[in-house]
């Protein structure tokens, strides 16, 4: 039927769509609840957007598969005598007509309808079948890039294929928003590419720069792409600098606060005092350190004992960041780093051992527990790290709740306020997983988990003393001797 055929789905689809708006319009046949037609209106306006997101997953694959069909069509009309550039070039500007996309947006369009169609197979599944958003699937394309097809296709069956051993844990791939997707596909794939991190980090330190790009109204972006722990740690101490000055007779919120600071950082001047709506100052303070040095940034790293011996070169865990080379985790701890805490971590799986206590208050150790298990605030979407949220009892202390790492969360202020302001409320954590949480509509969104994975162990180390069935005691002992050379300090 060929066109005929295409024209009469869309017609299809153009009627499906104009019932489903007449339903939102509270204009359907049947109201969704007789009994309660607003609330019940409100509960059917979440199953339209649930499904609305599943067809356009299916759409998403539609296009990417149509493109490249287009494009592998328009290759052989055209024949091998036009040049490869210039048909790429042709095809690109074809799709980019159609779809109104510009030349870039168009080329990178078409580039990842590419990759998840020839070596992308799991995740082009779960495009069509809607798990999966085009977002998470560009993310899938991205990551990948780089990687060989084992490295590849090992990254996606982590995410997306449910019977892989050790496969990704907690909120599935499709429930999570794709930029925290992108970090925990990140994470996966620093820890298991096959160039070593140390080898790649040498080739970024080498690349280092500061880029300016103009801004809308009169304003302009001035950034760094630096070595990750200078950059969390200038971001901490600014952080913990702006958050020193709020007070009541301080107007500016911390991200005007924040930007103050950098300013007078970068341009040698005092720090403004205050400012007015329009970010004029009304004042400044004269200092030859625009950053105080009472304010010491904060680092939280973690690092695998064997790292940190320098036996293996496993990548550590840079908090608010991600996976960091050995090399720059071992500079932190001999700097003496105020925020670097020894944690001991079960071989068996990579995951922190619980500690607990009976009182109302956390102890240092808790807090850092928390910052290591969650290592952001755990609702769903959000991306502020551990460093500015707050511990939270998730039964109440009054209501009988302990002050045990199962009992506890660390929202961010925003989230933190919102729990217990609204009818949002997070369930039951473990000393491992970090809460859920559960909206006033009674729907539940699953928690986001860190990947723990076991810890390298040197080349040549006893086959005796490995973790593993029957050697619980092996375990004990090994740990013990490695950790004492720094546990005692």
């Amino acid at each position: 039927m060929g066109t005929a055929a295409v024209a009469k789905a869309y017609a299809d689809i153009r009627s499906a769509l104009a019932v489903l708006d007449a339903e939102v319009d509270g204009q359907g046949s049947l109201p969704f609840s007789a009994g309660d037609p607003l609330a019940g209106l409100a509960d059917g306006c979440l199953d339209v957007l649930a499904g609305a997101r599943e067809v356009e997953a299916g759409f998403a694959a539609l296009k990417a598969k149509a493109a490249v069909k287009y494009s592998e069509s328009a290759c052989a009309v055209a024949g091998p005598d036009v040049p490869v550039v210039a048909q790429e070039m042709a095809v690109a500007a074809e799709i980019g007509c159609v779809l109104v996309l510009g030349p870039r947006a168009a080329g990178s369009f078409l580039a990842t309808s590419h990759a998840l169609t020839a070596g992308l197979p799991l995740t082009l599944a779960a495009l069509r079948a809607g798990t999966v958003s085009w977002q998470h699937a560009v993310v899938m394309a991205d990551e990948t890039a780089g990687l060989d097809a084992a490295g590849a296709a090992a990254l996606e069956a982590h995410f997306l294929d449910p019977g892989v051993p050790d496969g990704a844990r907690g909120c599935p791939v499709g429930e999570l928003p794709a930029h925290r997707f992108r970090a925990k596909a990140r994470t996966w794939r620093e820890r298991h590419h096959a160039e070593s991190i140390e080898t790649r980090h040498a080739k970024g330190v080498v690349e280092r720069r500061v880029e300016f790009r103009p801004d809308r109204d009169g304003m302009a972006w001035l950034s760094a792409c630096l070595p990750a722990d200078q950059a969390v740690a200038g971001w901490n101490r600014l952080t913990a600098e702006a958050r020193s000055m709020q007070g009541p007779d301080e107007t500016r919120t911390m991200t005007q606060l924040r930007a103050d600071l950098f300013a007078s950082a970068v341009l040698g001047s005092g720090i403004p005092a205050s400012t007015d709506a329009s970010g004029t100052a009304a004042g400044s303070v004269e200092e030859t350190d625009v950053l105080p040095t009472s304010i010491r940034a904060q680092v939280l790293v973690t690092v695998p004992v064997f790292s940190l011996l320098g036996l293996t070169g496993e990548p550590a865990m840079l908090d608010g960041y991600g996976p960091i080379p050995a090399s720059m985790a071992r500079d932190l701890v001999a700097g003496g780093s105020e925020s670097f805490h020894r944690v001991l971590v079960d071989p068996r799986d990579g995951a922190p051992l619980e500690i607990g206590r009976t009182s109302y208050r956390l102890t240092k150790a808790m807090r850092a527990w928390l910052r290591l298990r969650d290592a952001k605030c755990p609702f769903p979407g959000c991306s502020n790290h551990s460093l500015d949220n707050e511990a939270d009892h998730l039964l109440a202390w009054a209501n009988g709740g302990t002050t045990g790492i199962s009992n506890l969360g660390q929202p961010c202020p925003k989230h933190h306020k919102l729990r217990h302001t609204t009818g949002w409320k997070p369930t039951p954590a473990t000393k491992n997983e970090p809460p859920g949480w559960t909206s006033p509509t009674g729907r539940h969104y699953a928690s986001e988990h860190q990947d723990w994975e076991p810890p390298h162990w040197p080349k040549g180390w006893p086959s005796g003393l490995l973790p593993g069935a029957g050697n619980r005691l092996g375990e004990q002992s090994l740990l013990e001797d490695a950790l004492v050379q720094y546990l005692a300090a």
